[in-house]
């Protein structure tokens, strides 16, 4: 309780200092984002980059995927929210491990805690992307039968984009402004479309109306690929409890592993002590952490939404 009592009075007394001397947090984390994000221009970094073929792997590798997801989902400007949050949590893990003398525990729970904040952008979007595919469906399902009746693609898609929802709906606009304001070109209308969603049902289905401007007898060919949706969301529906198992695991087995700490201390204070005053229990407990943020980045890993993939 000291311990907390300490962290919470030092983030008053930090907040006191940026707002006396009117500091801009935001400001101070896009400058870190700049320094952090920053890669070596030079011919042999750049050469290196390009040939590397092995995949981002550990912090970094959490940072690009939640970098990516906020792309997805139209978030980009919330990267420096997500920093800030990550840099405060790490001082928040550096300050209370210090205040408790546990310097084993300094990187783990400063670096896990850091790392929260990204791992909580990669697990709602799971969500996010659950309900892209629903709307997707139902989008992709009502414009095509319009089309197969009228041939028309942008009159089949002025039918029913009142009934479409966001995203998916500011999706198909762009796609009538192109239409209306740009472009004459349909087929050049549906490409600069089918970038605005990363799903492969939807850019297969961009491909067959691309196909459908030269042959028409061709549109019949999007009913099975729409019907692909369906059948993604009936796998994802079937397979959405074992899919959310490891996580109900994983929190019932970190309460589990958290609430012997006390219980020892009503057990047994020698060993308390032990674990809580003595350099072997201090690496203990670090390990113990150190577990615990492994088994949580494994686990967000695991719980991915089921998409189809061509």
């Amino acid at each position: 309780m000291e311990a907390l009592l300490k962290v919470v009075s030092f983030m008053i007394l930090v907040y006191g200092f940026f707002e006396v001397f009117d500091i801009s947090l935001l400001k101070i984390v896009d400058d870190i984002v700049k320094i952090l994000s920053k890669e070596k221009t030079d011919i042999k970094s750049v050469i290196k980059r390009q040939n590397r073929d092995e995949k981002q792997k550990g912090i970094r590798r959490v940072i690009e995927d939640a970098k990516s997801t906020l792309k997805i989902m139209g978030k980009e400007d919330r990267i420096k929210v997500v920093w800030l949050a990550s840099i405060a949590l790490f001082v928040v893990g550096t300050i209370f491990s210090l205040s408790i003398s546990n310097f084993f525990l300094v990187p783990v729970l400063s670096i896990g805690l850091g790392l929260i904040p990204f791992w909580y952008v990669i697990y709602t979007s799971n969500y996010y992307r659950k309900q892209i595919n629903e709307e997707l469906e139902t989008a992709l399902s009502t414009i095509t039968t319009s089309y197969i009746r009228s041939e028309n693609i942008i009159s089949a898609v002025e039918e029913n984009i009142q009934y479409l929802n966001p995203p998916i709906s500011e999706v198909f606009k762009f796609f009538l402004g192109q239409t209306k304001l740009i472009t004459s070109n349909t087929k050049l209308a549906i490409e600069n479309m089918k970038s605005k969603i990363q799903n492969d049902v939807f850019k297969e289905w961009c491909d067959a109306l691309i196909a459908c401007q030269d042959n028409r007898n061709l549109r019949t060919t999007l009913i099975p690929i729409v019907a692909k949706l369906s059948d993604t969301r009936i796998v994802s529906a079937e397979l959405e409890g074992l899919l959310f198992e490891p996580m109900k695991e994983f929190i019932t087995m970190t309460i589990l592993l958290l609430a012997n700490i006390p219980l020892i201390k009503v057990l047994n204070k020698d060993w308390y002590k032990i674990l809580t005053k003595t350099v072997p229990g201090h690496a203990v407990l670090a390990v113990l952490i150190l577990t615990i943020f492994i088994s949580l980045g494994a686990v967000i890993r695991l719980i991915r939404p089921v998409e189809y993939k061509s």
